[in-house]
């Protein structure tokens, strides 16, 4: 079976909620971002999916407003949670 393998990076309350900066993730070729955020979910249980709900995505620098949005190898997915402010 083919795979892609994407760097996914976490902010702020993100990176505590993984305990890591970055790691890389190994998924099926023509897997989505959809399926990036379930395989984070999956690999961090207890601490990552409730906030996986409201975290936005950049794809390579690009905000993601469609998750079903197709993964490349080497593609960068940033997780970054709700920023409050004023």
């Amino acid at each position: 079976m083919t795979t892609v393998t994407i760097a996914v990076r976490y902010f702020a309350a993100a990176r505590a909620a993984a305990g890591v900066e970055e790691e890389k993730v190994q998924l099926p070729a023509g897997a989505s971002v959809a399926d990036a955020v379930a395989e984070l979910a999956r690999l961090h249980p207890a601490s990552l999916p409730r906030l996986l709900e409201a975290v936005s995505y950049l794809l390579d620098g690009i905000a993601v407003r469609d998750l079903t949005r197709p993964l490349h190898d080497g593609a960068e997915l940033d997780v970054l949670p709700p920023f409050a402010g004023g």
